[in-house]
């Protein structure tokens, strides 16, 4: 079975290693990152980088992983990069996407008319490319599965584990990482973390990642 992680300057760490981790672990597979520029592929925060091999090396992968970033945004109009996913999920058994990657499958044709996720910051984003944005961790709708924000790829990595080899092999997995979250506070949504928490991380993502897609393509009134 072929994996191919979609990465590219500026992606999350956590985006393509979370997903790597678990899928990694299926039988007979091989996880390759990919990305539009081979190379050393530096992540969106200082001090880590991938080594990642030419889109064309993996046509026809089984899994397709679409890692997020800090620069999805600017890959949005490539053509070499989106005509490379639709013809990657032409065969995919599964095609899915982590944080803002889901812009890359929305650009890609791939989200219309379905229920797809992302970053919170960039949820409403989702409708500019037909798709009904749903503020869930991860969405499955047909063979797409979008997951939220970083390290919900970690969770769609498992539901597509247990989609290919069954509940107790997924199981497995997660006990094998002992993936087992208990984070010191229950603020990890929009909907759970205080209002003052919200619009402080709202407005560092403004300084730091920009406005969303939905701002920047709305027209002004």
């Amino acid at each position: 079975m072929d994996v191919a992680i979609l990465v590219y300057d500026g992606f999350t760490a956590l985006d393509a290693t979370g997903p790597f981790e678990v899928l990694s672990r299926l039988p007979d597979v091989r996880v390759r990152f990919v990305a539009g520029t081979p190379g050393t592929t530096p992540a969106d925060q200082p001090g880590f980088a991938l080594e990642a091999a030419p889109l064309e090396s993996m046509d026809r992968p089984d899994v397709v992983v679409v890692a997020g970033g800090s620069t999805t945004q600017r890959l949005l109009g490539d053509d070499a990069l989106l005509t490379w996913l639709r013809r990657a999920h032409e065969s995919s058994r599964w095609t899915t996407s982590v944080c803002t990657g889901s812009l890359l499958l929305g650009a890609a044709g791939l989200l219309e008319g379905r229920r797809a996720t992302t970053h919170w910051y960039e949820l409403e984003s989702l409708r500019g490319f037909g798709a009904e944005p749903v503020s869930e961790r991860v969405v499955e709708d047909g063979r797409i599965m979008t997951a939220a924000g970083v390290s919900s790829g970690i969770d769609m990595a498992l539901h597509v584990v247990d989609r290919l080899e069954g509940a107790a092999y997924a199981q497995a997995v997660q006990l094998g990482i002992e993936y087992d979250p208990q984070p010191p506070h229950d603020a990890g949504s929009v909907g759970k973390a205080p209002v003052e928490v919200v619009r402080l991380m709202t407005d560092v993502m403004r300084r730091s990642y920009g406005p969303s897609w939905a701002e920047l393509t709305t027209p002004a009134t």
